[in-house]
């Protein structure tokens, strides 16, 4: 689980930037590639960090660094998944078929779970083909727990993510109209390919994504020019399950791309990681802070830089008051950047 981590982390480094050229939904900001990279390079240092043989502790604290250093939609859902995935690998030390198709329906259901609006065509659409794909591998194997049948259930979520990217173009009107298929579900069919190369000790499949509407190293960056307008607000709260209900459908109403997803049992209720895209960043604000109070508040312009900009993938604020912006300080990426980018080659 260690090696897929940090497998998964170059991986990602290495196709960060043709990831963000393709990133056009939810909104057209170009940081896809950059925000998966940072959140699995945090659960990678996490797990990294950690010596327990349990898997499920393992990736029970990998997926908790992952949502607390969460970036954007695709990075949010991505710790979803992996605190999901966590669940059922409690008290093995080893991954099986039978395993793995229990985590990955888990997390399945917990990934749609967390957004209030869920949209086909995107990372959910593959990840929901990923656990399908690995539940008629394992059901074929009738329950066979050898590394044979682990590898053919691998080999089958793999091919059915690869299948759902393709399809993803087709499913979503702006990525049809773009000739591109969908940047999430391209850098999730990389995280399950490293799943497979590390727990099989093979290599990444390079030629994975050949063909790939939109991936050619040639194409442009299409995500330039485009109209995302409004913010991106995330931090994370202690609420009760009903606060935490209340306060999604007040972020229901005031914005959209809202995802919820509870970080750790405390002792008010749970920890949870709030992400949300509104117009503007202070409605959103006072919701939050009316409801508890928030800590690692980020407020993150969505319109995508200009070419003459510097390589920063829109302007990140960490507020030190999430009350009012005039209390707030920059939050300098340029390092975190700069790591993604020589991971890339770029």
């Amino acid at each position: 689980m260690r090696r897929w981590l940090s497998k998964a982390e170059e991986s990602l480094g290495n196709h960060s930037d043709r990831l963000n050229a393709i990133n056009i939904f939810p909104v057209a900001d170009g940081d896809t590639g950059t925000n998966l990279y940072l959140t699995v390079r945090a659960a990678s240092h996490a797990a990294s960090a950690s010596d327990t043989t349990d898997l499920g502790v393992l990736l029970r604290i990998a997926g908790q660094a992952a949502m607390e250093d969460a970036r954007g939609n695709s990075g949010t859902l991505f710790a979803v998944f992996l605190a999901a995935v966590a669940e059922p690998l409690h008290h093995h030390t080893r991954l099986s078929g039978p395993l793995l198709a229990t985590a990955l329906q888990r997390a399945q259901i917990r990934s749609w779970s967390a957004l209030s609006d869920p949209v086909p065509g995107t990372m959910l659409s593959v990840l929901e083909a990923t656990a399908r794909g690995a539940a008629m591998a394992d059901g074929a194997q009738n329950g066979d727990d050898s590394n044979h049948a682990l590898a053919l259930t691998l080999q089958a979520a793999v091919e059915a993510a690869l299948e759902a990217v393709i399809q993803t173009e087709s499913q979503l009107g702006v990525l049809t109209a773009a000739k591109v298929v969908d940047a999430g579900g391209v850098g999730f069919l990389l995280i399950m390919d490293a799943l497979r190369a590390a727990a099989l000790g093979e290599e990444l499949q390079d030629e994975l994504l050949d063909g790939l509407h939109g991936y050619d190293i040639q194409a442009p960056h299409i995500h330039n020019g485009g109209d995302a307008e409004g913010v991106e607000v995330m931090c994370t709260i202690n609420l009760s399950p009903l606060d935490a209900a209340t306060l999604r459908l007040h972020l229901d109403e005031l914005g959209d791309s809202v995802i919820m997803s509870a970080v750790t049992e405390v002792e008010e209720g749970y920890r949870w990681r709030v992400h949300v895209h509104v117009p503007t960043p202070e409605p959103a604000l006072k919701l939050i802070q009316e409801a508890g109070h928030p800590i690692n508040v980020s407020v993150t312009q969505l319109a995508s830089p200009r070419q003459s900009d510097s390589p920063q993938y829109g302007d990140v604020t960490q507020l030190k008051d999430p009350s009012t912006l005039g209390d707030s300080s920059t939050l300098d990426e340029s390092a975190q950047l700069s790591e993604a980018q020589e991971a890339s080659g770029q």
